[in-house]
């Protein structure tokens, strides 16, 4: 045996013996494997077979109603220097934590089995992939990764070889919301998450690993983890052009890492091809360009809103080999959420017979994991084993007046500080309350695994390796009217701001500078087959006063990070209120 395998098998017994599991088993990602772990939890009633002559290979999970969503709140980096950790994390004291997490891990297991589940992220032979082990006590967290991730024989053979890998111990303990953290130590490689059965809580793959202890990684290493889809736009002429984009949540991220072109468009030989919905690694390559994987195998998607009007490419997923968390049932044991259809459920996400009283009947934050092959616009790319070029860096927000429908950085620099300062308004949905400005860097706040400052920096950096580095733009898709009307139709449609934006980065549209960025003058945007035409001028003007507020909003933002702040984002914020107030 290897000195890798060594040390992971002694290391599994460890936390076996501390749990006190009745038994290990270790995961080979088969699919006999896969059929005996649902067998497993169908005699359990952990999944409820859904109709399997509509949705062959589905399930349901409904989880513990006070176990439905991540929680940010209970959610640690435990750095040996909090100041490392920075403000957009909860701290505490690595020995502290362990103290803790080995409190509640004593014992956890009796009675249950201990699953090690070796696991890819990225495609399994290249060398932007990284490895990790989640020991877990949860069969559907199994079921769950072996969608997500390349798990498996694959991976456990590339950690014989490497060695290196993220370590991660969960287990779902009692499932009592007072008992339940998830602590990530970036300086050790490894996660320990107690008390939840939820996806980012449990799958440590996700959010734990690819994000926070991944920037971690990238930082040291020379890349970034981003919190980003990955879309290929393929024009008339057959070339490809891939394009990152970050989108803080309710922004329509999903829908644009599957989009599908407007009618026109494909007449004339306009495609999509999805390479990632939510994370991103992208390295620098010898050409100097930045190219980027995918580290997931699957989506982990919100099910409430998934249509065949907002998302069809989603919905023709999820009629095979899909595990629900969280939906309704129909009477014929089909899976229903809130805008699917008409259909009214028989029973609601607790199982209950559905009754609107008792509030939706899909949960709000219901999910779907699916495998990325079973998309229809899935790109082989995904499994390219260097990753794809990137061609332009995209960051979204939900603004109700101010941003622009698009808009081009000056400059890396210019674009980091674009990044670093995004931000959405609230919804009344989700808030009760409309318009609230909330700034959510790089769409990555829960999921830095660091001081932010210290991320910025690290993003100039990668950009001064970059001989040929991607452009960087800001897109808001929710510019409203006077009478609160949305101006921009949205949805596929937004092919027609990404077909201005793969141009300008081959230099091959039109521009016009202002003091906050360039913007297209209105012919740039082709709005020809449209049977109503958008108000391009107000969509793309930039008002000198509204801009002059909010950067003077983005520099007590950026103070709030201390001097660890770039002095080259602080020169550049400055130099932005200076030509707004020449105006």
């Amino acid at each position: 045996m290897s000195s890798s395998l060594e040390a992971l098998n002694q290391w599994v017994n460890q936390v076996a013996t501390h749990t006190e599991a009745d038994q290990v088993m270790w995961c080979d990602g088969s699919n006999e494997e896969n059929e005996r772990l649902i067998s497993l939890m169908l005699d359990s009633q952990e999944l409820i077979e859904l109709n399997q002559e509509t949705h062959p290979g589905c399930y349901l999970h409904r989880s513990d109603p006070n176990d439905v969503a991540r929680v940010e709140h209970l959610t640690f980096v435990c750095t040996q220097s909090q100041a490392d950790a920075g403000p957009n994390n909860h701290w505490m004291d690595p020995d502290k934590a362990h103290a803790l997490m080995d409190e509640l891990f004593k014992g956890c297991m009796k009675g249950r089995t201990l699953y090690v589940v070796p696991y890819c992220m990225g495609p399994i032979d290249s060398p932007l992939a990284r490895l990790g082990v989640e020991l877990t006590d949860s069969p559907y967290v199994v079921a769950n990764m072996r969608l997500m991730t390349r798990m498996g024989r694959s991976a456990l053979s590339r950690i014989e070889k490497e060695g290196q890998f993220v370590r991660g111990v969960h287990s779902i303990g009692e499932l009592d919301p007072d008992r339940r953290y998830i602590m990530h130590f970036p300086e050790e490689l490894s996660i320990m998450s107690f008390g939840s059965g939820y996806g980012g809580n449990a799958l440590l793959g996700k959010k734990c690993h690819a994000l926070r202890i991944a920037s971690y990684q990238a930082k040291n290493e020379g890349w970034l983890a981003e919190h980003m889809l990955i879309v290929g736009i393929e024009n008339p002429q057959g070339e490809i052009r891939y394009v990152a984009a970050a989108f803080p949540s309710a922004c329509g991220k999903t829908n644009l890492a599957m989009l599908i072109p407007p009618e026109a468009y494909r007449e004339s030989g306009w495609k999509v091809w999805t390479v990632g919905d939510d994370i991103c690694w992208l390295h620098p390559g010898d050409d100097g360009r930045l190219y980027a994987i995918n580290p997931e195998a699957g989506f982990f998607g919100v099910a409430p809103g998934t249509s065949a009007g907002t998302n069809p490419n989603a919905l023709a997923m999820l009629d095979q080999e899909t595990i629900f968390t969280n939906v309704a049932v129909t009477e014929d044991g089909e899976p229903w959420w809130e805008g699917l259809d008409d259909r009214s459920p028989a029973a609601d996400w607790q199982g209950r017979p559905f009754d609107p009283s008792q509030g939706p009947a899909a949960h709000p934050n219901s999910r779907f994991t699916v495998s990325m092959k079973r998309c229809p616009s899935y790109s082989k790319q995904a499994e390219n084993p260097r990753g794809v070029p990137i061609d332009a860096i995209v960051f979204g927000g939900r603004r109700a007046h101010l941003t622009p429908l698009v808009m081009e950085a000056h400059d890396w620099t210019h674009g980091v500080l674009i990044g670093a300062t995004m931000a959405s308004e609230t919804t009344a949905a989700a808030t009760g309350a409309v318009g609230v400005i909330r700034r959510d860097p790089m769409a990555m706040k829960p999921f830095c695994g660091y001081h932010f400052a210290d991320y910025w920096q690290h993003w100039l950096e990668v950009g001064g390796k970059l001989s040929r580095p991607p452009k960087i733009f800001q897109v808001n898709w929710f510019r409203r009217d006077n009478q609160g009307r949305f101006i921009w139709p949205g949805f596929g449609d937004n092919l027609r701001v990404l077909e201005w934006i793969v141009q300008r980065c081959h230099d091959e549209a039109d521009a016009i500078s202002t003091p906050v960025g360039y913007v297209p003058p209105a012919d740039a945007i082709n709005v020809s087959d449209l049977e109503e035409k958008p108000d391009l001028e107000t969509l793309l003007g930039i008002e000198t006063d509204a801009w002059l507020e909010e950067w003077m909003a983005i520099e007590g933002f950026l103070s709030e990070y201390g001097d660890r702040v770039p002095r080259a984002l602080i020169h550049r914020l400055e130099g932005v209120k200076q030509a707004l107030s020449d105006k």
